[in-house]
């Protein structure tokens, strides 16, 4: 029995305690040792798990996120059949940001139904 994993980001949360360093950019953005990013440490240890299938919820601050997404996992991303794909804040209960993990997946939680419907 193969076990079938998905998993939620919550990332690009506003940094404060990191200011100045997510003056123009979201916090898992934020270069650390060279080339590598913050939000590089959760998405390397997922697929270093095994854990393939992946949202990134986003919305501080997202294109920089985006931008880091599209560069740095293009060539050595996940597995064939599987992804991570960044969202953007849907804003789908209330005209505000997320209002913690809870409510992220929550307004989320459509997009992992149909995206593990039709890639079984």
């Amino acid at each position: 029995m193969q076990l079938r994993v998905l998993a939620f980001v919550l990332a690009g949360g506003q940094g404060t305690r990191l200011y100045p360093l997510t003056k123009e950019r979201a916090k898992p953005a934020v270069p650390f040792g060279g080339k590598y990013r913050i939000g590089r440490l959760v998405l390397s240890n997922l697929i270093n798990s095994g854990i393939y299938s992946t949202y990134v919820l986003l919305q501080f601050k997202s294109q920089s996120l985006l931008q880091h997404l599209r560069d740095g996992w293009a060539v050595r991303g996940p597995p064939e059949n599987q992804f991570i794909i960044p969202v953007p804040a849907q804003m789908r209960t209330a005209e505000t940001w997320y209002q913690g993990t809870a409510d992220a997946i929550y307004q989320n939680i459509n997009s992992s139904s149909r995206r593990t419907r039709t890639s079984s």
